[in-house]
C-alpha cells in the first residue's frame, strides 16, 4: 500500500444470497488538501491512484480480483461441474479532504458533492463486477457431460476468459458514459443539494 494512503482500512464482508457470488470489499483513503477547487483538483491529480491501464492518476479507483473454485465429478465416462463458486475481491481507493479552515462554504459544498459522486462511481464498478461474477458462477455451473474432466476444465477456462472479457468491456463502457455525462451530472447533484439546503 502506498505511503500516501491513510492507514485506516475498513473491511466489509458482503455475501450475496446462496445463488450469488461472494464479495469482499475494502476501503482505503488518500488525503488531499487545499482551500480552493483548483488546489483540490491539483492534489487529486498528484495524489490520486494511478491506473495501470491508462498510466494516469484518478480521483478514485477500484481494484478487482476474481477467483473461482470448481468441483468436478466423473460418472459413466462423463465429467461435469457439480459446484461452481466465484469470489470477488474489491479494493476501493477514495479521496479524503483535510478541509482547511480557510475553505469557504461553496468549496465545501462542491467537495461533498464531488466526493459522494466519486464513491458512487467506484461502488458502481463493484456492482458491475459482482453481477458478472454471479453470471460467471451460473455459467460455470452449467458445464456438464464432457468426455473426461480435462475437457471440462478446458471448457471452464474458456468460459471464464470469455466472461472476464465481457466484464472488462462493461466496465470500460460504464467509464465512457460516466465521462461524457460528468459535468451535467455534477451540476444536477449540486443543484439538488442547494435545494435541500434552502428547504
Amino acid at each position: 500500500m502506498k505511503k500516501s494512503l491513510l492507514t485506516a482500512i475498513v473491511l466489509i464482508a458482503l455475501v450475496a444470497p446462496a445463488s450469488g457470488a461472494s464479495v469482499s470489499l475494502t476501503y482505503s483513503y488518500f488525503t488531499v488538501g487545499g482551500t480552493s477547487l483548483d488546489e483540490i483538483e491539483r492534489q487529486l491529480q498528484r495524489r490520486g491512484p494511478r491506473l495501470s491501464a491508462s498510466g494516469s492518476r484518478h480521483p478514485g479507483a477500484t481494484q478487482l480480483e476474481f477467483s473461482t473454485h470448481l468441483t468436478y465429478r466423473q460418472k459413466g465416462g462423463f465429467c461435469s461441474v457439480v459446484d461452481a463458486r466465484v469470489a470477488l475481491k474489491a479494493s476501493m481507493i477514495l479521496p479524503r479532504w483535510t478541509r482547511p479552515r480557510g475553505a469557504d462554504r461553496d468549496t465545501r459544498l462542491i467537495w461533498e458533492t464531488l466526493a459522494a459522486d466519486i464513491k458512487r462511481h467506484e461502488h458502481s464498478h463493484v456492482v458491475i463486477a459482482r453481477n458478472h461474477a454471479r453470471d460467471m458462477e451460473a455459467a460455470l455451473g452449467q458445464l456438464t457431460n464432457f468426455r473426461g474432466c480435462e475437457a471440462a476444465r478446458s471448457a471452464a477456462q474458456r468460459t471464464s476468459e470469455r466472461m472476464l472479457l465481457e466484464h472488462d468491456r462493461a466496465q470500460a463502457q460504464f467509464d465512457r458514459v460516466e465521462g461524457i455525462n460528468f459535468e451535467k451530472r455534477i451540476s444536477g447533484l449540486l443543484q439538488r443539494r442547494l435545494e435541500r439546503i434552502e428547504k
